[in-house]
């Protein structure tokens, strides 16, 4: 099967090296200074000074039109994420209710206990609130063994400043796209919201349609090694159990999986095209006829991120897995981003796979006007939904 290309690479740059680019990010001094989201790409990607690439994605733009959409700020409702229950915007919420937001998903603090002071310092009945009891009621990590195992799934201990073996650059330029756009996070009303920003093209191009968290990332490792319902625990030491990602894009899930040691076999038909591209070795192949190829992908998990539900594309790679686990990034809600309009994905998952059972769904970080979550299936002997 020959590979989607030779090597990693962003178009219109003469070589594009991960390796080089991640050692060469830095969390403060390679994000826009001065709103300058335009001239911060150019130089991270080595672009063009006069760059006139086109984005396509919920729409088409270049990185100057995206540039004067930021210039622009709140003006015209372009940061008009939260509304009343007549439909108009209200305040925008303060920079620090944004940081309380973006620091949930840092590897350098606890998930559980930033939620709880997400919650704690918030007014009766403010924005804040609604926010942090939206991504309260929606996280589900149970403290009990997954399915027919002895396995309990836990979120990574936080990790000190200095550690930066989980450098991610996504999470870099998210969080700053929080407090540019004014984005504290989702909330109920969130559903309602159909529209984005002109950055969003921008961001799923260079690194992909969700950005991995350190929690997303550590618990797709723990399932690589941990004992499932048809299979005992890998031993320490041995290589883990293989990700398959199916529709896997540009590569950035799986290059960030790759760093942490995890084998990961990326899988995608080609029908859409990214700029950047993380990884060389991309299978493209249909997902379906991958997995009949091999063994319906017994022993592996599937990794699904930001799946394309409409048309049943993803309803038949689901259908066709033949393991034991199923991981999904994607969205929480039903507001029509990726085809979810009447059913979320617990209750796609329940009615295309019922013998999978949901132990998991964590926040994933949300860009603004949408709200991310990864979701862990695992076959089991219940009948689906969790």
């Amino acid at each position: 099967m020959p590979p989607a290309q030779s090597r990693p690479h962003t178009v219109g740059v003469a070589s594009f090296d991960p390796d080089a680019f991640f050692d060469a990010w830095s969390s403060n001094a390679s994000l826009p200074q001065n709103n300058d989201f335009r001239t911060s790409i150019v130089n991270a990607f080595n672009l063009k000074s006069d760059d006139d690439y086109v984005y396509h994605a919920t729409a088409a733009v270049t990185l100057a039109q995206v540039q004067t959409a930021i210039n622009y700020g709140g003006q015209r409702e372009l940061h008009a994420w939260y509304r009343d229950e007549e439909g108009r915007p209200i305040a925008s919420p303060p920079p620090a209710d944004i940081t309380a937001y973006t620091s949930i998903f840092s590897p350098h603090t606890s998930t559980p206990k930033a939620l709880t002071a997400l919650r704690a310092n918030a007014k009766r009945d403010s924005l804040r609130a609604r926010i942090a009891v939206h991504l309260s009621d929606t996280f589900y990590l149970p403290a009990t063994p997954l399915p027919s195992t002895s396995t309990t799934l836990t979120l990574p201990p936080k990790l000190k400043p200095t550690d930066t073996k989980v450098k991610n650059p996504y999470y870099d330029t998210w969080a700053w796209t929080c407090q540019t756009l004014e984005w504290a996070g989702p909330e109920p009303g969130t559903e309602k919201i159909h529209q984005s920003h002109h950055i969003l093209p921008v961001l799923y191009h260079h690194f992909g349609c969700v950005c991995p968290s350190h929690d997303a990332l550590a618990l797709i490792a723990q399932l690589t090694t941990c004992a499932l319902p048809t299979a005992a625990a890998v031993p320490k030491g041995s290589p883990g159990r293989e990700v398959i990602e199916i529709g896997s894009g540009g590569g950035y899930w799986t290059y960030m999986l790759r760093r942490l040691g995890i084998t990961v076999q990326a899988v995608d038909n080609a029908a859409s095209r990214w700029r950047t591209t993380w990884i060389g070795d991309t299978i493209i192949a249909d997902g379906v006829g991958y997995l009949r190829r091999h063994d319906g992908g017994k022993g592996a998990i599937l990794l699904l991120v930001y799946p394309q539900v409409s048309e049943d594309f993803t309803g038949k790679v689901l259908r066709a897995f033949e393991g034991d686990v199923v991981v999904v990034a994607g969205t929480q809600n039903r507001n029509r981003f990726t085809g979810f309009r009447e059913e979320g994905v617990v209750e796609w998952i329940g009615r295309e796979k019922g013998e999978f059972e949901r132990v998991a769904q964590v926040p994933l970080p949300s860009f603004a006007g949408k709200d991310e979550a990864l979701f862990v299936f695992v076959r089991g002997v219940g009948q689906g939904g969790g």
